[in-house]
């Protein structure tokens, strides 16, 4: 690190936990996150401002005007913008020294696993079962944690999908594929503001801890919000050992 580095990263430096040990790690990090909506938008500010060396954000949106009721990382002056180009104008006035690829893409198949593979942690900040289904395949073919969240409502949840673990669960392993779930959209359904930071901001602190080799993360546990009465709940999710797409795992 140059003089610049060690004066801009200096309060995570003063952390034993990171040091300079654990903020070269950052540096020499690659984050992928699928999603620059909600809760892209504060975890990929959080991951630039922390000093992730490298960030992809995936979305084949465009920024629109409902979006900035809680979508902090773009402006009104970019509506109309493809997301990920709004995100990475962002981020670099946070920090310029963090390299951003923008993929105004809907990235599945072999170029989903290509990108996962490429990456040192995924977030998981789509708002679908289809996409958290495939990115979290990926992630499990791969050997790269998950770091998932989802919010609508008043209510989110936030969990660690950390496969490397032989004992730790798969996003399948909670939300088995072949069983329905109900899709809900915050464009039908609505979404309180603060609650997408909330999550999302958790899903930035879980990632970076898993980049710097610190704490516990959240592996094993699933974290659920209710933002009307602020309480947490948490819930421990097993692995399913005749789980679809994690259970060929070593016991």
């Amino acid at each position: 690190m140059d003089d610049q580095q060690l004066l801009r990263y200096s309060r995570h430096i003063l952390l034993d936990e990171i040091d300079i040990e654990g903020q070269s790690r950052l540096l020499a990090a690659h984050a992928l996150v699928i999603g620059a909506g909600g809760l892209g938008s504060p975890a990929a500010l959080y991951l630039a401002s922390a000093g992730i060396g490298r960030i992809t954000l995936v979305d084949n949106d465009t920024v629109d005007l409902t979006n900035l009721q809680r979508q902090i990382m773009h402006t009104t002056a970019r509506v109309g913008q493809p997301k990920v180009e709004s995100g990475r104008a962002a981020l670099a006035q946070i920090n310029p020294g963090v390299a951003v690829t923008a993929l105004a893409e809907r990235v599945e198949g072999a170029r989903l696993q290509e990108l996962v593979a490429s990456a040192d942690v995924v977030l998981d900040c789509s708002d679908n079962f289809a996409t958290r289904h495939a990115v979290n395949l990926a992630c499990v073919q791969a050997g790269v944690p998950l770091v998932s969240g989802a919010a609508i409502r008043f209510d989110g949840q936030v969990s660690v999908f950390d496969t490397r673990r032989d004992d730790a669960p798969c996003y399948a392993c909670l939300f088995p594929p072949e069983r329905e779930f109900e899709e809900v959209q915050c464009s039908v359904m609505g979404v309180f503001s603060p609650l997408v930071g909330i999550i999302g901001t958790m899903q930035a602190a879980e990632a970076l801890k898993l980049v710097a080799g610190i704490g516990r993360s959240l592996a094993g546990r699933l974290l659920i919000l209710d933002a009307r009465e602020m309480e947490w709940t948490q819930i421990a999710v097993a692995r399913d050992r005749n789980c679809p797409v994690c259970g060929k795992r070593h016991a």
